[in-house]
Protein backbone atom coordinates (compact mmCIF):
# COMPACT_ATOMS: atom_id res chain seq x y z
CA UNK A 1 0.00 0.00 0.00
CA UNK A 2 1.66 3.33 -1.42
CA UNK A 3 1.33 6.77 1.31
CA UNK A 4 -1.86 7.69 -0.54
CA UNK A 5 -3.93 4.36 -0.32
CA UNK A 6 -2.95 4.33 3.09
CA UNK A 7 -4.21 7.54 4.07
CA UNK A 8 -7.19 7.47 1.94
CA UNK A 9 -7.98 4.31 3.98
CA UNK A 10 -8.47 6.33 6.85
CA UNK A 11 -11.45 8.41 5.00
CA UNK A 12 -13.43 5.44 4.65
CA UNK A 13 -15.84 3.77 7.59
CA UNK A 14 -14.43 0.72 9.33
CA UNK A 15 -16.83 -0.29 11.41
CA UNK A 16 -17.55 -3.50 9.88
CA UNK A 17 -14.02 -3.75 9.63
CA UNK A 18 -13.17 -4.01 13.37
CA UNK A 19 -16.85 -4.98 14.83
CA UNK A 20 -15.27 -7.94 16.84
CA UNK A 21 -12.81 -5.72 18.46
CA UNK A 22 -14.07 -4.63 22.16
CA UNK A 23 -14.16 -0.83 23.03
CA UNK A 24 -13.41 -0.03 26.52
CA UNK A 25 -17.11 0.62 26.69
CA UNK A 26 -17.42 -2.65 26.00
CA UNK A 27 -15.13 -3.87 28.28
CA UNK A 28 -17.11 -1.86 30.80
CA UNK A 29 -13.67 -0.16 31.89
CA UNK A 30 -15.05 4.03 33.69
CA UNK A 31 -15.57 6.59 30.92
CA UNK A 32 -13.11 9.46 31.19
CA UNK A 33 -13.86 12.71 31.90
CA UNK A 34 -16.28 14.62 30.04
CA UNK A 35 -13.87 17.92 30.64
CA UNK A 36 -10.39 17.33 31.18
CA UNK A 37 -8.81 18.58 34.33
CA UNK A 38 -6.21 21.32 34.25
CA UNK A 39 -3.13 20.89 35.08
CA UNK A 40 -1.95 21.98 38.71
CA UNK A 41 0.10 24.82 37.63
CA UNK A 42 -2.99 26.19 35.73
CA UNK A 43 -5.31 25.72 38.68
CA UNK A 44 -4.55 29.05 40.43
CA UNK A 45 -5.67 31.08 37.08
CA UNK A 46 -8.69 33.72 37.15
CA UNK A 47 -11.78 32.25 36.49
CA UNK A 48 -14.02 34.94 34.37
CA UNK A 49 -17.52 34.60 34.09
CA UNK A 50 -18.94 34.75 30.58
CA UNK A 51 -22.21 36.43 30.05
CA UNK A 52 -25.26 34.93 29.62
CA UNK A 53 -26.51 33.84 25.98
CA UNK A 54 -29.10 36.35 24.37
CA UNK A 55 -29.97 37.19 21.03
CA UNK A 56 -29.54 40.65 21.07
CA UNK A 57 -26.48 40.67 19.74
CA UNK A 58 -27.41 38.88 16.65
CA UNK A 59 -27.18 41.40 13.88
CA UNK A 60 -27.85 39.33 10.75
CA UNK A 61 -30.96 36.93 12.36
CA UNK A 62 -32.14 35.34 8.67
CA UNK A 63 -30.54 31.97 8.35
CA UNK A 64 -30.84 32.54 4.23
CA UNK A 65 -28.33 35.32 4.61
CA UNK A 66 -26.41 33.88 7.21
CA UNK A 67 -25.50 30.83 5.42
CA UNK A 68 -25.45 32.49 1.46
CA UNK A 69 -22.80 35.41 3.40
CA UNK A 70 -20.87 32.78 4.71
CA UNK A 71 -16.94 32.77 3.89
CA UNK A 72 -13.72 33.00 5.23
CA UNK A 73 -12.92 36.08 6.18
CA UNK A 74 -8.95 37.00 6.58
CA UNK A 75 -9.38 40.89 6.87
CA UNK A 76 -9.64 42.07 10.58
CA UNK A 77 -9.93 45.78 11.34
CA UNK A 78 -8.08 46.55 15.16
CA UNK A 79 -11.85 46.66 17.04
CA UNK A 80 -12.19 44.49 20.18
CA UNK A 81 -14.91 41.99 20.54
CA UNK A 82 -16.88 42.37 23.32
CA UNK A 83 -17.35 39.29 25.98
CA UNK A 84 -20.62 39.01 25.05
CA UNK A 85 -19.73 38.26 21.44
CA UNK A 86 -16.90 35.94 22.95
CA UNK A 87 -19.51 33.97 25.07
CA UNK A 88 -21.79 34.02 22.10
CA UNK A 89 -18.89 31.97 19.49
CA UNK A 90 -18.48 29.78 23.05
CA UNK A 91 -21.62 28.82 23.40
CA UNK A 92 -22.01 28.60 19.42
CA UNK A 93 -19.43 25.69 19.23
CA UNK A 94 -18.84 24.06 22.42
CA UNK A 95 -20.95 24.76 25.34
CA UNK A 96 -22.82 21.79 27.38
CA UNK A 97 -26.39 22.60 27.84
CA UNK A 98 -27.33 19.27 29.93
CA UNK A 99 -26.14 16.03 30.71
CA UNK A 100 -28.14 13.01 29.72
CA UNK A 101 -27.82 8.86 29.74
CA UNK A 102 -26.20 6.30 31.39
CA UNK A 103 -22.59 7.15 30.04
CA UNK A 104 -22.99 10.63 31.21
CA UNK A 105 -23.06 12.46 27.49
CA UNK A 106 -23.23 16.19 26.71
CA UNK A 107 -26.17 17.79 24.92
CA UNK A 108 -24.38 20.38 22.88
CA UNK A 109 -24.90 22.90 19.61
CA UNK A 110 -22.76 20.52 17.15
CA UNK A 111 -23.28 17.09 16.96
CA UNK A 112 -20.67 14.42 17.53
CA UNK A 113 -20.02 10.60 17.44
CA UNK A 114 -21.88 9.02 20.06
CA UNK A 115 -21.97 12.57 22.10
CA UNK A 116 -18.11 12.33 22.64
CA UNK A 117 -17.16 15.86 22.05
CA UNK A 118 -13.20 15.11 22.38
CA UNK A 119 -12.30 18.28 22.18
CA UNK A 120 -11.20 21.08 24.59
CA UNK A 121 -11.23 24.98 23.33
CA UNK A 122 -8.28 27.19 23.84
CA UNK A 123 -7.99 30.57 23.26
CA UNK A 124 -5.22 32.87 22.15
CA UNK A 125 -6.81 36.82 23.06
CA UNK A 126 -5.31 39.87 21.54
CA UNK A 127 -8.27 42.34 21.63
CA UNK A 128 -11.55 40.97 23.76
CA UNK A 129 -13.40 44.08 26.17
CA UNK A 130 -12.78 43.16 29.65
CA UNK A 131 -10.35 40.51 29.07
CA UNK A 132 -6.42 41.13 29.80
CA UNK A 133 -4.84 39.91 26.71
CA UNK A 134 -3.13 35.97 26.94
CA UNK A 135 -4.42 32.61 26.77
CA UNK A 136 -7.29 30.90 27.94
CA UNK A 137 -9.04 27.75 28.61
CA UNK A 138 -12.87 27.22 28.13
CA UNK A 139 -14.52 25.31 30.35
CA UNK A 140 -17.87 23.99 28.73
CA UNK A 141 -19.34 22.39 31.62
CA UNK A 142 -19.52 25.67 33.52
CA UNK A 143 -19.41 28.52 30.67
CA UNK A 144 -16.34 29.93 31.90
CA UNK A 145 -12.81 31.16 30.90
CA UNK A 146 -9.85 30.52 33.15
CA UNK A 147 -6.73 32.48 32.28
CA UNK A 148 -3.40 30.31 31.88
CA UNK A 149 -0.62 32.56 30.80
CA UNK A 150 0.38 35.44 28.45
CA UNK A 151 2.96 35.84 26.16
CA UNK A 152 5.32 39.03 25.59
CA UNK A 153 4.98 38.59 21.35
CA UNK A 154 1.42 36.49 21.67
CA UNK A 155 0.73 38.05 18.01
CA UNK A 156 3.99 36.62 16.55
CA UNK A 157 3.93 33.65 18.13
CA UNK A 158 0.55 32.99 16.70
CA UNK A 159 1.50 34.05 13.67
CA UNK A 160 4.76 31.69 13.52
CA UNK A 161 2.33 29.01 15.01
CA UNK A 162 0.09 29.49 11.35
CA UNK A 163 3.35 28.61 9.40
CA UNK A 164 3.79 32.57 8.92
CA UNK A 165 0.04 33.16 7.90
CA UNK A 166 0.14 36.81 9.42
CA UNK A 167 -4.06 36.98 9.53
CA UNK A 168 -3.79 34.72 12.59
CA UNK A 169 -1.91 37.45 14.37
CA UNK A 170 -4.07 40.02 13.50
CA UNK A 171 -7.38 38.60 14.77
CA UNK A 172 -8.75 39.68 18.06
CA UNK A 173 -9.10 36.03 19.00
CA UNK A 174 -7.37 32.29 17.45
CA UNK A 175 -9.51 29.47 18.60
CA UNK A 176 -7.46 26.59 19.06
CA UNK A 177 -8.92 23.08 19.33
CA UNK A 178 -6.82 20.63 21.22
CA UNK A 179 -8.43 16.69 20.94
CA UNK A 180 -8.80 14.55 23.65
CA UNK A 181 -8.40 11.07 21.29
CA UNK A 182 -9.62 8.55 24.07
CA UNK A 183 -12.84 9.96 24.82
CA UNK A 184 -14.16 8.72 21.50
CA UNK A 185 -11.61 5.78 21.34
CA UNK A 186 -13.20 4.61 24.95
CA UNK A 187 -16.63 4.08 22.81
CA UNK A 188 -15.19 3.10 19.40
CA UNK A 189 -11.71 2.31 19.55
CA UNK A 190 -9.81 1.99 16.17
CA UNK A 191 -13.06 3.66 14.58
CA UNK A 192 -12.99 6.65 16.62
CA UNK A 193 -10.55 8.74 14.39
CA UNK A 194 -12.59 9.34 11.28
CA UNK A 195 -15.43 10.33 13.30
CA UNK A 196 -13.77 12.86 15.45
CA UNK A 197 -12.01 14.49 12.19
CA UNK A 198 -15.67 15.34 11.16
CA UNK A 199 -16.61 16.30 14.42
CA UNK A 200 -14.17 19.19 14.46
CA UNK A 201 -15.31 20.20 11.19
CA UNK A 202 -19.06 20.28 12.57
CA UNK A 203 -17.78 22.51 15.36
CA UNK A 204 -15.73 24.89 13.20
CA UNK A 205 -18.89 25.39 10.79
CA UNK A 206 -20.62 26.45 13.68
CA UNK A 207 -18.22 28.68 14.59
CA UNK A 208 -18.36 30.39 10.75
CA UNK A 209 -21.68 30.48 11.18
CA UNK A 210 -22.17 32.17 14.45
CA UNK A 211 -19.60 35.00 13.15
CA UNK A 212 -21.66 35.83 10.77
CA UNK A 213 -24.62 35.97 12.34
CA UNK A 214 -22.95 38.91 14.79
CA UNK A 215 -20.94 40.60 12.41
CA UNK A 216 -17.43 38.81 12.56
CA UNK A 217 -15.03 37.14 10.72
CA UNK A 218 -13.42 33.81 10.78
CA UNK A 219 -10.78 32.17 9.02
CA UNK A 220 -10.06 27.86 9.35
CA UNK A 221 -6.29 27.01 9.88
CA UNK A 222 -5.11 23.49 9.34
CA UNK A 223 -1.94 24.24 8.34
CA UNK A 224 0.10 24.79 11.75
CA UNK A 225 3.35 23.56 13.22
CA UNK A 226 2.00 20.66 15.39
CA UNK A 227 5.03 20.82 18.03
CA UNK A 228 5.13 24.27 18.19
CA UNK A 229 1.50 24.76 19.69
CA UNK A 230 1.47 21.48 21.57
CA UNK A 231 4.43 22.38 23.49
CA UNK A 232 3.12 26.42 23.53
CA UNK A 233 -0.19 25.14 25.31
CA UNK A 234 1.70 22.76 27.29
CA UNK A 235 0.11 19.82 25.72
CA UNK A 236 1.52 16.26 25.71
CA UNK A 237 1.42 15.98 22.06
CA UNK A 238 -0.40 12.06 22.23
CA UNK A 239 -3.17 11.98 25.05
CA UNK A 240 -4.02 15.74 24.13
CA UNK A 241 -3.35 17.64 20.95
CA UNK A 242 -3.91 20.72 18.98
CA UNK A 243 -6.15 19.49 15.97
CA UNK A 244 -7.61 22.64 14.66
CA UNK A 245 -7.25 26.72 14.60
CA UNK A 246 -9.58 29.17 13.42
CA UNK A 247 -9.05 32.97 13.36
CA UNK A 248 -12.18 35.54 14.50
CA UNK A 249 -11.92 39.10 14.53
CA UNK A 250 -14.17 42.30 13.49
CA UNK A 251 -14.78 43.24 10.18
CA UNK A 252 -15.13 46.17 8.15
CA UNK A 253 -19.06 46.30 6.12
Amino acid sequence: MDKLQLFRELMKANFLKWDHLASDQDRKIPQPPIESDLPKYYQEGEIIELPGITNEIIVKKNIFLVLNDRMSRRKYNKQALTLEELSFLLWATQAVKRIRGKYASTVRNVPSAGARHPFETYLAIHRVHGLKRGVYRYLALSHQLIFLFDHENLELEMTKIALDQEFVGDSAVTFIWSCVPYRGEWKYYISAHKSMLIDVGHLCQNLYLACEAIGCGTCAVAAYDQYMVDEFLNLDGDENFVIYLASVGRIDE
